[in-house]
């Protein structure tokens, strides 16, 4: 077993880093084809939306947001089709720090989790000590995710130190804010902004640094930056939990987020985890879609196959 993260060294991170394998950046794209192109039969269709939309963190994160437009995405995740209530719940409702307190009351008692990005989201441009605070404050608003963003800057640079010292203080401020202001520690979910690391081993060994320092979740983009989400990305960060599981003991989950807005697209990001990670992941604990439209999709073609008709998009409240 590889050591602790903790004890982890610049000159072993970059060590280890570059000493993972490399990636087939074609073979990679082939695979990512080859499963989305598979086809799914009714029954699993069925149970496939039903599991995507238990996966939603349903987010929003414009500077126009109001509390009322939170309370709306809350009752919406609570009762996602008021005409049937045995559509399952999302997974999280995600937002701002200054909205997070509006989402847990909306949400208390749902089993909903708050997730609130933080760390000078999305540029993760700014000091340590404001991005700690950050995260102070969302955790104590009641969040008990937080989405942190890596400083891509550095990653590029070759600073692995700084990157992973800034996600283990960023760890230790979920865990000793939580423990002194709620029931339990927030989750910390690291966004990697795949659109801006270049290459896919450039994902493969950020994937690695974020687990190293002790990411509860690895998290594919903002949302703000093109290209966002993809197969390939999400494939190659797939592999890498359940390698640092097989080889570190502790599992670790996969949420691929931006530019994921139909049942169709959803339904290959889970063929794709069962095929790579395994079954272990196919479970809102372990894998989450970031999504604001894709709700509505999955929606109207679960109303199809339970009704043979589909709903229109405006039957659906606009997210």
């Amino acid at each position: 077993m590889s050591a602790p993260a903790h004890t982890q060294t610049k000159p072993d991170l970059r060590a280890f880093l570059h000493g993972l394998p490399g990636v087939d950046r074609v073979g990679a794209e082939a695979r990512a084809a080859t499963l989305a192109s598979r086809s799914i039969k009714t029954t699993a269709k069925q149970w496939a939306l039903d599991m995507a939309i238990s996966m939603i963190d349903l987010t929003t994160l414009e500077g126009q947001d109001t509390p009322g437009k939170v309370r709306a995405l809350c009752a919406k995740a609570k009762r996602p089709d008021p005409a049937d209530p045995t559509a399952p719940m999302v997974a999280a409702v995600c937002v701002y720090p200054d909205l997070a307190h509006v989402a847990v009351v909306e949400l208390k008692g749902s089993g909903i989790h708050v997730a609130s990005v933080a760390t000078a989201f999305p540029s993760g441009r700014s000091s340590l000590e404001v991005k700690l605070a950050d995260v102070k404050y969302a955790v104590s608003a009641g969040a008990d995710e937080v989405d942190m963003v890596i400083d891509r800057g550095a990653f590029l640079a070759g600073d692995y130190q700084l990157v992973f010292d800034e996600i283990a203080a960023v760890k230790e401020a979920c865990d000793s804010a939580a423990s002194s202001g709620s029931a339990g520690r927030a989750h910390l979910k690291v966004i990697l902004e795949t659109g801006e690391l270049v290459t896919l081993d450039n994902v493969r060994r950020a994937s690695w640094l974020a687990m190293l320092a002790g990411a509860d979740f690895i998290k594919t983009s903002t949302g703000k930056v093109t290209p966002a989400a993809t197969l390939p990305v999400t494939l190659v960060m797939l592999e890498a939990v359940r390698d640092f599981r097989d080889s570190h003991g502790r599992q670790v989950g996969v949420k691929p987020a931006g530019g994921i807005r139909t049942a169709k697209d959803a339904i290959r990001y889970l063929v794709l985890v069962n095929e790579t990670a395994g079954e272990d992941w196919l479970d809102p604990r372990w894998f989450r879609l970031g999504a604001s439209s894709l709700l509505n999709d999955l929606l109207m073609q679960r109303t199809k196959i339970m009704t043979g008709r589909y709903s229109g998009p405006d039957y659906f409240t606009l997210d």
